[in-house]
């Protein structure tokens, strides 16, 4: 699987229903756990102070985390994806 370094802002629509709201997001908790269950989701950040989050998530390839991973989440209809595909580096201490 490919990595992806993507950044997400979550936008609610003006109006929507606290109800929905809440339902959504725990929508989103469950589905978190179970990408991160199947190796898609691999961390998950939210700078200090900001609302967005940037996470490293695993794919096949771009349309397969575009469709089948991150369309997969509750919250997508309200969220900007922000992807940056990574390759390894010959430095990189994790190797």
């Amino acid at each position: 699987m490919k990595e992806f370094l993507v950044e997400i802002t979550t936008t609610i629509p003006d109006g929507t229903d606290p109800a929905e709201v809440d339902a959504r997001r725990a929508a989103e908790a469950v589905r978190a756990k179970e990408l991160a269950a199947t190796g898609h989701l691999g961390r998950l950040w939210r700078p200090v102070g900001e609302r967005r989050s940037i996470g490293l998530w695993r794919a096949e390839d771009e349309n397969d985390l575009c469709t089948n991973v991150l369309g997969t989440l509750p919250l997508q209809d309200w969220m900007n994806f922000t992807i940056t595909a990574l390759q390894p580096h010959p430095n990189d201490p994790g190797a």
